[in-house]
C-alpha cells in the first residue's frame, strides 16, 4: 500500500463487497480511520476505486448475443441514480464519500452488444459468404511445423488405449461442435491441457484421458485468434476484427456461422484454424469487452500488445488427421482430477 488506508473490509455491510475487501486489501494491525477495526484488511484510495469497479461494473456485465456490457458505471461528474437494495445503501454510501463518484444505469455503445456491421453481414445467409470471403483474405495463416506437440481429451472412451479414439468424432456425433459438420469432421485439440478439460465439462464421475498428439508434416492454419491490425478510421462498428472476436465468445446461437467459416476454411486447402477458446476471459482471469470513453482496449495503440497476449487459443484439424498420418499419438494417459478451485469476486444482485 503506497497510500494512507481509507477504509477497510469490516467497513462494509454486504458480504459480498466485504469478502472481495478482505483480498483484495493489505493486512494490518493498525486501526482502520474510519470504523476503528484493526483487523480488517485496509485499503487506500486506488484498492477503494478498484474494489467498486470489480463490484459494480464487473459485476454487472449483462451477456447479448454477440457481446456484452456492463449495467452499471460510476464517475465523478454524476450523483447516484441506481435503487440499489437496503443491504448495498450504506455502503455505496462509503464509496460516495471515499471517492466521490456518483453510481448511474450505464447506456453502452451500441457495438458493445453486437451493433458490428460484418458480425451482422455474417448473421445474414445473403451477406454471410461476401464476409467470410473477408475474413479468409485479411486473417492470417500459420504454419504448424512437424513435431509440434498438443493434447486431445476423451470423455469415458470406449478403448482408451485405441489412438483412432483421438482421432474426430464418427459421423453421427458430427455437427455437434462449434465448427465440425457432417462434410467437415474436426479434430479439436489445444497446447492447454486445463481448457481441454474444462471445456469437456468433466465431472468427478468421469474417466478421462489424454492423448499427446504430434504434428507428422507442417499444417496450414488460418489464424482466427489472431488481432487484426485495421486502419485507424475503421470503428468498432464497422471492425472485422470485432466481428470474429465476438463470435467466438458467443454461444450456440453463434454455431451456424462458424461451421459455413470452418467449410469455406476446408474448401481453401487448409488444414485447419486456431481459435480463440469460448472460455478465454475465464482461462485469464479478465474482464471482457474492456472500454476507455467508450472505445474498445483493441482499438487503443498502448493496449494492443496486452489485449494479443489474451487469447487461449484452440486447434481444429480438418478431416480425420490420425487415420490419415497427419498426426500421431504420441502417447494416452489417464487423467486423475485430484482438485477443483474457482476464482470469483462478487456484484450486485
Amino acid at each position: 500500500m503506497n497510500a494512507p488506508p481509507m477504509a477497510c473490509s469490516a467497513c462494509f455491510s454486504d458480504s459480498g463487497l466485504r469478502a472481495d475487501a478482505e483480498r483484495n486489501g493489505e493486512r494490518s494491525d493498525s486501526p482502520c480511520p474510519r470504523c476503528g477495526e484493526a483487523s480488517g484488511s485496509k485499503l487506500d484510495r486506488g484498492e477503494m476505486e478498484t474494489l467498486a469497479h470489480k463490484y459494480f461494473v464487473w459485476g454487472s456485465m449483462q451477456r447479448s448475443d454477440f457481446g456484452m456490457a456492463p449495467s452499471i458505471q460510476f464517475n465523478t461528474h454524476q450523483a447516484t441514480s441506481v435503487d440499489f437494495p437496503v443491504w448495498l445503501v450504506r455502503d455505496v454510501k462509503l464509496f460516495e464519500e471515499i471517492l466521490g463518484v456518483g453510481f448511474f444505469h450505464y447506456g453502452p455503445n451500441l457495438w458493445m452488444i453486437g451493433e458490428v456491421e460484418p458480425l451482422k453481414a455474417l448473421q445474414n445467409a445473403t451477406t454471410r459468404t461476401g464476409t467470410i470471403e473477408r475474413v479468409l483474405t485479411e486473417y492470417p495463416t500459420v504454419t504448424i511445423t512437424s513435431g509440434q506437440t498438443f493434447f486431445r481429451v476423451r470423455v469415458n472412451p470406449s478403448a482408451p488405449r485405441d489412438p483412432s479414439q483421438y482421432d474426430s468424432p464418427p459421423e453421427p456425433s458430427l455437427g455437434t461442435g462449434r465448427l465440425d459438420s457432417i462434410d467437415c469432421p474436426i479434430l479439436y485439440a489445444s497446447a492447454d491441457l486445463e481448457l481441454c478439460l474444462h471445456e469437456c465439462r468433466v465431472s468427478s464421475e468421469d474417466d478421462l484421458y489424454s492423448a499427446t498428439l504430434i504434428s507428422n508434416r507442417a499444417l496450414t492454419l488460418l489464424d482466427l485468434s489472431a488481432f487484426l491490425d485495421e486502419p485507424g478510421n475503421v470503428t468498432e462498428f464497422e471492425s472485422l476484427d470485432m466481428a470474429i472476436h465476438m463470435l467466438f465468445l458467443a454461444g450456440k446461437h453463434s454455431y451456424e456461422i462458424t461451421r459455413d467459416l470452418s467449410k469455406a476454411a476446408f474448401s481453401r486447402g487448409l488444414d485447419g484454424i486456431i481459435f480463440p477458446s469460448y472460455f478465454t476471459y475465464l482461462r485469464r482471469g479478465n474482464m471482457p469487452f474492456q472500454t476507455v470513453y467508450g472505445m474498445s482496449h483493441r482499438r487503443i495503440p498502448q493496449f494492443r500488445a496486452y489485449e494479443q497476449s489474451r487469447p487461449v487459443q484452440n486447434l481444429a484439424i480438418f478431416g480425420r488427421p490420425i487415420r490419415d498420418g497427419v498426426l500421431s499419438v504420441k502417447s494416452i494417459d489417464k487423467v486423475i482430477l485430484r482438485r477443483v478451485s474457482y476464482d470469483y469476486h462478487f456484484g450486485p444482485a
